[in-house]
């Protein structure tokens, strides 16, 4: 077989050269259309959202996309511009991300790009002398882009990309995502307009609501309770409460008197120094208190685990009626320089509401006052008297009745004694309550009984002995009220059919609170429910607490504290 010959190369001519830099250059160019047809695509994908968090995520996958990288996040730099507040990631299944636990908060490599703002761009990320490590279960990462995200003049989040699958990120790369990026920017400032404009009307429509209760002549609480509820429902809140000085504290403490949100039971009806606390701090200087990690909301250990949290002061003719708090959950977001600013009016707002309720009601207490007092004079000089003439009478006749009738008369006798103890106390709280600002240790006590009257089938009867108002005050009296709201609960849960009595006797010495009733008696472990927190109220004030059965029957409740005690301070 003839082998062909063999020729040398003949060397190319400058036309083939010349046709093969044009091809280069066209495919080139075709690739640069393609990506650039591609940057055109995650543009339209990013403004077609007007949510905020949808916006957000759509960046970050749109970038992905754009230069073929298998990881990216979005990272929102917190107000104080030294860490990022959250973080948007694309490409991490679930069990990586429970496996990291907390996601970066800026610093090393990312801390770069949140300091110096302006682009990042890394072949080997972990040959970076700021590259900090990965913590336990971090996928690995090679190939790193950051860039910052504008929002008009100032540095909103940035944006970081890792392993791309051509193995580097090249600066056409670079310039792509920072085109992206300029687009993100005026996307992500759209959004965040559009949700302020969202919040705006969510905070207007919460400020109607409290003017229609209003109008329709609710109570001051009802009207507080409505802006807990309005506040919970539109800030995504985790827990709403509002909290009022308390009068017998002279303020140095401070009540949660309405407390809303998935955490709410045990925040409701607590206590604790108005010092340094986050609402005490609002009602002092009279204006939105933020906390970014909610820490500093009580720092008491009955405080349920919180986020992000502001204190809303609430003022009624320059005197400060309270504060309204709104809390996230842990890991929440913090409150935008925007919110704080509608949180601001809407307290403003809701004040003029309330200064309204209350003149309402002083209005009310004005006119109630005359009547008050003229039935109050009539329990007194007819009523009363005329009891004591019958009682009298009874005694008399008592005398010179068979023995077997004699019983009977006492106790009838007995009867209207303790008729007469509770038309004084009527009379009392008909007299005193529209003269004092502050509501009296009876009044609050009346209230309670009020309160607890539809959960029993007889009204519970209230009798009082002593100087109960002005040896109970303080601390003290708020024990009392405690003492006196759970034994009557108690009753309605465990014997709601059960005739209810509550005596509160003064002393010299001390105060003592009696329950009665003629239900079952106390041997069940569920009719000692609610009585440890009694014991132990007891107990801090060198008192007593006892419940047992009763002489006749029924269950018997003894409270008792002595006077002179110095009055706790723990909340």
């Amino acid at each position: 077989m003839v082998e062909p010959l063999a020729f040398p190369d003949a060397p190319r001519s400058a036309l083939e050269r010349t046709i093969d830099e044009l091809v280069d250059r066209a495919q080139a160019v075709l690739r640069t259309q393609g990506r650039l047809r591609n940057l055109l695509a995650a543009n339209r994908r990013i403004v077609e959202h007007l949510a905020l968090e949808d916006t957000l995520h759509a960046v970050v996958a749109a970038a992905l996309e754009l230069v073929d990288a298998e990881y990216g996040a979005l990272g929102v730099i917190a107000p104080d511009g030294e860490e990022l507040e959250r973080l948007i990631h694309v490409g991490m299944d679930e069990e990586h991300v429970r496996r990291i636990g907390h996601l970066p908060r800026g610093k090393g490599v990312l801390g770069a790009v949140v300091q110096d703002a302006r682009p990042v761009r890394l072949e080997h990320l972990g040959e970076d002398p700021r590259f900090a490590g990965f913590p336990a279960g971090h996928p690995p990462m090679e190939g790193f882009l950051g860039v910052p995200l504008r929002v008009r003049d100032k540095v909103y989040g940035n944006l970081y990309l890792t392993n791309p699958r051509r193995g580097h990120f090249t600066q056409e790369d670079q310039e792509l995502v920072e085109a992206l990026g300029a687009t993100a920017g005026v996307a992500i400032d759209n959004a965040r307009l559009f949700e302020e404009s969202r919040l705006r009307e969510r905070w207007a429509t919460a400020t109607a609501d409290v003017s229609s209760a209003l109008v329709a002549d609710e109570s001051i609480e009802d009207v507080l309770t409505i802006i807990a509820d309005r506040v919970l429902a539109f800030v995504d809140a985790h827990l709403v409460t509002v909290v009022l000085p308390d009068a017998d504290a002279d303020a140095e403490y401070l009540q949660v008197a309405i407390a809303v949100g998935p955490v709410a039971d045990p925040v409701r009806d607590r206590r604790y120094p108005a010092a340094e606390s986050l609402a005490g701090r609002a009602i002092d200087t009279g204006a939105v208190v933020a906390d970014t990690t909610g820490t500093a909301v009580a720092g008491v250990e009955w405080t349920p685990p919180l986020g992000p949290t502001i204190a809303i002061p609430l003022r009624v003719a320059g005197d400060a009626l309270g504060a309204l708090v709104v809390a996230r959950g842990p890991g929440g977001p913090v409150f935008a320089d925007a919110e704080l600013g509608m949180a601001g009016e809407f307290g403003r707002q809701t004040s003029v509401a309330l200064a309204v309720a209350r003149g309402r009601r002083d209005r009310r207490r004005l006119e109630l006052a005359e009547d008050r007092s003229r039935i109050a004079r009539d329990l007194h000089d007819h009523v009363i008297q005329r009891l004591f003439g019958s009682g009298l009478a009874l005694q008399a006749t008592a005398l010179r009745v068979p023995e077997d009738l004699r019983d009977h008369l006492e106790e009838q006798v007995s009867a209207i004694d303790a008729a007469i103890a509770e038309v004084r106390t009527a009379v009392f709280t008909l007299g005193s309550s529209d003269r004092r600002a502050a509501r009296s240790t009876r009044e609050r006590l009346l209230d309670v009984v009020t309160e607890l009257r539809p959960a029993l089938s007889r009204p519970p009867r209230i009798t009082f002995s002593g100087p109960v108002d002005i040896d109970v005050t303080g601390a003290l009296a708020h024990d009392v009220v405690a003492a006196v709201r759970e034994s009557v609960a108690n009753v309605a849960r465990h014997a709601p059919d059960a005739e209810c009595r509550v005596e509160v006797a003064v002393t010299d010495d001390a105060v003592q609170v009696v329950v009665e009733d003629d239900g079952p008696g106390p041997g069940s472990s569920e009719r000692r429910s609610g009585t440890a927190n009694l014991a132990a109220r007891a107990t801090m004030r060198g008192g007593r607490y006892e419940l047992g059965p009763g002489a006749d029957g029924g269950t018997t409740v003894v409270w008792a504290a002595p006077l002179g005690r110095t009055e706790r301070k723990e909340p």
